[in-house]
């Protein structure tokens, strides 16, 4: 990889009215800008569709794209079906991929920190910086996930990890799974701590008793395994102080296992997800 990566970005969006200026003035006023920048509308009924033409007017790297999908909440399957419709529309090849959120601030160095990170280390698969939200007045850590882990609102792949891993797979969990196929293929992953995104909504408000459902029924797609998908939803709902995080997750997980729902991963794959799961389950009580 030379150092002049070409970087292709896509941002779906629904009803994004409230937060899409402030993310796009942040990736216009990038040091080093996306090559490709493509805005998927996602059957919005708000005014965001309006608000990214003023931009594709003014900026001949963005591009608007309209899909018509469905206006329920349906976390992971929705924006990822909308992220591959955008790719779709890329008009050139990329050395990075990534597949943004529109309700995230990036700092101007976002692109310009990361990319010598993909340059300096050829196995290097994913990379992003951390997330912050607004709680009393000041920007404090989003603590839902460890600060090693690349987050999906911000998340840059290098082509070759992306092909590897076939690209993010259309259903709630498709965050974590990419981290854990990319180790699989033997990628690494890295966040750069000192890069500060400003997420302005908050992630999981919207969840519902079916999200639940479905993020057991992720687990068990994912090949965790009961003991882990207990684990990771007991972890939920302590974090989250509900108990129904718990038992929505395991209802999600025992249906799909009566329905012999298909796998989103290999055999091989599972056996390597479940291992990956119990080292980090062992290594964090000391073991």
């Amino acid at each position: 990889m030379d150092r002049h990566l070409h970087i292709a970005i896509i941002i779906p969006f629904y009803n994004e009215a409230d937060h899409l200026a402030q993310c796009l003035d942040s990736f216009v006023q990038q040091s080093k800008r996306p090559n490709q920048l493509i805005l998927v509308n996602d059957n919005s009924s708000d005014d965001s569709p309006k608000i990214a033409e003023t931009y594709t007017q003014k900026h001949n790297w963005i591009q608007l794209v309209h899909h018509e999908s469905s206006k329920e909440h349906m976390p992971g399957q929705k924006v990822i079906n909308a992220f591959w419709y955008g790719v779709r529309h890329l008009k050139q090849d990329y050395d990075l991929i990534g597949k943004f959120d529109a309700d995230i601030v990036l700092p101007k160095d976002y692109f310009s920190s990361l990319s010598p990170f993909f340059t300096k280390n050829q196995n290097l698969g994913l990379a992003s910086g951390l997330l912050y939200i607004k709680k009393n007045d000041q920007w404090q850590y989003e603590s839902i996930a460890d600060k090693t882990h690349v987050r999906g609102p911000i998340k840059l792949y290098s082509k070759g990890c992306f092909e590897a891993i076939g690209g993010p797979r259309a259903a709630i969990g498709w965050d974590t799974l990419d981290t854990l196929l990319a180790k699989y293929h033997g990628f690494e992953t890295q966040t750069h701590l000192e890069l500060i995104v400003k997420h302005l909504r908050p992630t999981g408000g919207a969840y519902t008793q079916k999200s639940r459902l479905m993020q057991g029924h992720a687990m068990y797609t994912m090949g965790y395994g009961f003991w882990i998908s207990l684990i990771a939803s007991a972890k939920t709902a302590m974090r989250s102080k509900k108990l129904a995080a718990l038992t929505d997750n395991l209802a999600g997980f025992f249906h799909a296992k009566k329905t012999k729902t298909p796998f989103l991963v290999t055999s091989e794959e599972a056996r390597f997800i479940r291992k990956t799961r119990w080292k980090g389950v062992l290594g964090k009580l000391g073991l």
